[in-house]
């Protein structure tokens, strides 16, 4: 204890510093007892490369990740008397082609991808997390009037056809492929962490149909502490949002979302305090089970609910 599903590194991420092993390296300083290793998909189309991958090619990327898979498996042999640490991906749902793409990519990778981190970063083709500007480029484009000046209705109307979009995309990407673990579950909100989804009746009843998907092929939704560097009083997921997977019976597992070694455990000293306030009492974690088993999705990594006081871990007490 504690442990994190979901990590990048500058070595196979450019928006991200440091190399795999030094991440590694830094969990296990800081007494992580599991640590995924999940790095993004490639991308398939040269207009959704990000700024700092100009000059890249689609076929080095597939390289990238192909040498981030070795180098994972290499590194979790090398430290396995020290920590756990489990290989999967972040997925991206920008297009059709990402989806089609992810299928032919576990098919040829097998049991080397043991689990998926299912996110979804664009609405309409566009980044919704990148920065401010690029995100009101994807809500405007819901703007169907081609006016600058909306009306407040047009205004609720314009947010509501973004959001029913970004949680149709993460319904079809847990249809396809059961990611066992739901990434940032609401990151349509990130640059308006205030919103409350209440507010958008299409958007709660698409919220509702995930949640419970998710929760009947056996999913979990992470808590997600980069949203505390983000700006948040809260991690991802808003506490509107925890209350209907614990209403729906639903199970959390920890994440930092690191982006190098820096980030390791970020911010960690603030999630005990939040799952209390938003109602939270265990949380799971992605295991090998002792004899073979297969999850929903046919990959071999399943759930186990930490039984020692999860939040009672010497690093909970280290603000960073």
């Amino acid at each position: 204890m504690p442990q994190s599903h979901h990590s990048h590194s500058g070595q196979f991420c450019k928006h991200a510093s440091g190399t795999l092993e030094e991440v590694v390296i830094e969990a296990i300083r800081k007494g992580f007892d599991t640590f995924g290793l999940t790095e993004h998909v490639p991308r398939y189309r040269v207009e959704d490369l990000y700024p700092e991958e100009e000059g890249m090619s689609i076929d080095s990327l597939r390289a990238q990740f192909d040498a981030f898979l070795t180098e994972a498996h290499r590194l979790k042999a090398k430290y396995a008397s020290q920590i756990n640490l489990l290989v999967g991906l972040e997925t991206e749902s920008i297009t059709k082609v990402d989806l089609d793409e992810l299928d032919a990519l576990l098919a040829s990778s097998g049991d080397r991808i043991e689990y998926l981190v299912g996110s979804v970063h664009h609405v309409n083709g566009i980044p919704i997390d990148f920065d401010k500007e690029t995100f009101v480029k994807a809500l405007e484009s819901f703007n169907q009037t081609g006016s600058e000046v909306l009306s407040e209705a047009r205004v609720h109307d314009t947010m509501e056809a973004f959001l029913c979009s970004y949680f149709d995309s993460q319904y079809e990407l847990m249809r396809r492929f059961h990611p066992e673990v739901i990434g940032h579950f609401d990151l349509c909100r990130l640059y308006n962490p205030c919103l409350r989804f209440r507010d958008y009746p299409g958007a709660m009843e698409r919220i509702h149909r995930n949640v419970q998907y998710a929760v009947e092929y056996g999913s979990l939704f992470e808590l997600n502490a980069a949203a505390f560097r983000k700006g948040w009083d809260a991690s991802y997921p808003g506490e509107d949002v925890v209350e209907i997977i614990l209403a729906t019976g639903g199970r959390f597992a920890l994440s930092d979302d690191s982006h190098g070694p820096h980030a390791v455990g970020l911010n960690y000293h603030r999630l005990p305090d939040y799952a209390r306030r938003a109602g939270i009492s265990e949380v799971w974690v992605l295991e090998r089970p002792t004899t073979p088993n297969r999850n929903a999705a046919g990959r071999g990594l399943v759930p186990r609910r930490v039984s020692n006081p999860w939040s009672e871990h010497p690093l909970w007490s280290r603000g960073q």
